[in-house]
């Protein structure tokens, strides 16, 4: 393996010894930093990008087990050989070990016992690097192709949510708002950003059932007759069947939502008169969402209401149609509530 790039540092305070390691490192063409001072030393090695450490045990003022001990705190995985003299005490090797040293070699250094650890320690360090940098670049490259795929799903989710507004007579504007106030109230509710993301992008498919309701009742330009009115409700288990047995989770909660979003607190909700915490939050968030901006916008059967009028109905529902904790966060933010309500304007 090819050595040259990578440095090593030399610590000795005895010149001869470091001249020496220096000789040997020059022919195996590596690079090599000496000090004789090990607190300098110490400060380099941890302020700076290095590949082994060659360090003898006997110094002044920071002996070479105190050196291996403070600089593990910071650096876990550069190999060190400790030199020490010919019998040296074995405890020093094991309390070595356990400080975090990878090898020994004893004075005098004899040059090819030298090269062989060197070459040992630098090679399992050099493969250690390449794991790492495949582990990070693997990663990556996993992590970009899941922001794709999420990309393109998103993509798919915006085109599929779409469906419903060529029968629809509420507009574009209408499914963003809904989208966007319904990540207003998942967020003060708690739900975590997760939750928020997929409630986002599956808001949109509250309504898909109406593509099933036939268009003489769906476009009337008038109020329905109670019977009229009872077909309309069957939408939301048209838009739950659609979405159920899909494998996406941005689907499978479209398909609660679209159930769901007619529910009403007190159970005189539609299709299956849910009440209070048997209504999923999706549903009991978009309900609030999606009827607001129903009151705020203008249909051919009636007139858009003020802003104020429509809070001022969620105030006078909340508790009998809607979870009051969610008109709560609702209401205590209403700057944001207006400026998505500014921003997504019907053309």
């Amino acid at each position: 393996m090819d050595f040259k790039s990578m440095k090593i540092v030399s610590i000795d305070d005895n010149e001869n010894n470091l001249f020496l390691i220096e000789s040997i490192c020059t022919d195996m063409e590596l690079q090599v930093k000496s000090f004789s001072e090990p607190l300098e030393a110490l400060m380099y090695v941890l302020q700076n990008q290095i590949d082994m450490i060659l360090i003898d045990y006997m110094m002044p003022n920071l002996n070479g087990l105190e050196f291996i001990e403070e600089y593990r705190k910071k650096i876990k995985n550069v190999p060190i050989i400790m030199i020490t003299a010919a019998g040296d005490d074995e405890n020093i090797h094991k309390k070595a070990f356990e400080l975090g040293a990878n090898d020994f070699l004893s004075k005098p250094v004899n040059s090819v016992i030298f090269k062989a650890r060197v070459i040992n320690l630098l090679t399992n360090y050099q493969n250690q690097i390449l794991l790492e940098d495949r582990a990070k670049l693997l990663e990556k490259e996993v992590k970009k192709a899941t922001e794709n795929l999420l990309k393109r799903e998103h993509e798919t989710l915006t085109i599929l949510g779409k469906t419903a507004e060529y029968k629809d007579p509420e507009t574009a504007s209408h499914i963003a708002r809904v989208a966007y106030y319904s990540k207003l109230l998942a967020k003060g509710y708690g739900l975590n950003e997760k939750e928020q993301n997929i409630l986002f992008y599956a808001a949109p498919f509250h309504d898909l059932g109406k593509i099933g309701i036939e268009d003489k009742i769906l476009l009337k330009p008038a109020k329905l007759t109670p019977e009229e009115f009872e077909i309309m409700k069957n939408h939301p288990k048209i838009g739950y069947e659609i979405l159920k047995n899909s494998q996406s989770e941005y689907l499978q909660a479209g398909a609660i939502i679209a159930l769901t979003h007619h529910e009403k607190i007190d159970g005189s909700g539609y299709p299956n008169g849910l009440k209070d915490d048997d209504i999923h939050i999706f549903g009991r968030i978009v309900a609030i969402a999606d009827v607001f901006d129903a009151l705020t916008s203008f249909r051919p059967y009636k007139q858009a209401w003020s802003f104020e009028d429509a809070v001022k109905y969620l105030q006078e529902k909340s508790g009998k149609e809607f979870d009051t904790k969610l008109v709560e966060i609702f209401i205590n933010n209403l700057d944001k509530v207006a400026i998505i309500y500014n921003s997504f304007k019907d053309e």
